[in-house]
């Protein structure tokens, strides 16, 4: 099945704010393998397929990301293949790019922050049907990850990385919140989310069609932490994408219900979690 694409709800563009947008530019195209899909004088798109998964903004007065706010914790990139993550582990590897690496049982990743501080996973999935569920949650673990099996993958395809191939995604996102109890209200009985892993009290993983997850939820800030600044750089958005006009209508009458905003525009409907997170509902 694929988890990314409608009937499914499924996350898409992040925007983030920038500081240095050219620089920030150059990373996510030259180190990451994004294509630009546009460019403005203060604002860049890329991604790949002709489809932007990464909106850089730059505004006047942008401060530096901060720290023990809620927002981003990380974006994940998803790969088509094992192949393509090998591709990019020895791109990543010679760019000398520190890196961070786990299988999750569900998953092979590798993470790294770009120029700004905004940290990135870039995964493959296994197959979804060695996945394994128990009383409707998935396993999931941080085991080491076998690097030379993956680059071993790539090695064999005899192809050198050329960039993000076709068929990447925006494969979930994962949120510094500041109320664990207060985020699962929002994303369970208002997104619409199911629960499908929790860590104890401080990180909830859901998903739409028992996928591992899109979205994953944590309080490794701290409780109780506030909202990031609108003028720090960092988060500006994520976009989740809905399966038409009437789940949209939905889920926006279940959010309104528990007290949260939501402002119609033409291209997209807007909302925050309860910890200022900036969500974007799209069709």
């Amino acid at each position: 099945m694929n988890f990314h694409q409608k009937p499914v709800t499924y996350t898409d563009e992040v925007g983030l704010k920038v500081l240095d947008l050219a620089g920030m530019k150059e990373f996510y195209q030259d180190i990451i393998g994004f294509q630009v899909i546009s460019e403005q004088v203060s604002e860049v798109r890329l991604g790949t397929d002709g489809k932007s998964l990464i909106r850089l903004t730059a505004r006047e007065g942008v401060e530096p990301k901060q720290d023990r706010y809620a927002g981003l914790y990380h974006f994940a990139i998803l790969l088509p293949s094992r192949k393509e993550l090998g591709k990019i582990l020895l791109h990543l590897h010679q760019q000398g790019i520190r890196l961070g690496s786990s299988d999750h049982l569900v998953s092979e990743a590798l993470y790294l922050s770009d120029p700004e501080g905004n940290g990135i996973e870039i995964y493959r999935d296994r197959d979804s049907e060695e996945w394994d569920w128990n009383n409707g949650e998935v396993a999931m673990a941080v085991d080491p990850i076998d690097a030379e099996g993956v680059v071993q993958e790539a090695a064999l395809s005899n192809e050198c990385w050329s960039g993000m191939p076709s068929g990447t995604v925006m494969g979930h996102v994962h949120l510094h919140v500041s109320n664990l109890d207060e985020a699962k209200e929002f994303y369970t009985d208002g997104l619409g989310f199911e629960i499908v892993t929790s860590m104890g009290g401080q990180a909830l993983f859901l998903s739409d069609q028992k996928y591992h997850h899109h979205i994953g939820l944590n309080v490794w800030n701290g409780t109780g932490i506030p909202a990031l600044p609108e003028q720090a750089a960092g988060l500006d958005f994520y976009t989740l994408v809905f399966a038409d006009e009437t789940k949209r209508s939905q889920t926006a009458e279940r959010l309104r219900a528990l007290g949260a905003e939501v402002t119609e525009a033409a291209d997209y409907w807007e909302t925050r979690d309860p910890s200022g997170n900036k969500i974007r509902m799209a069709v």
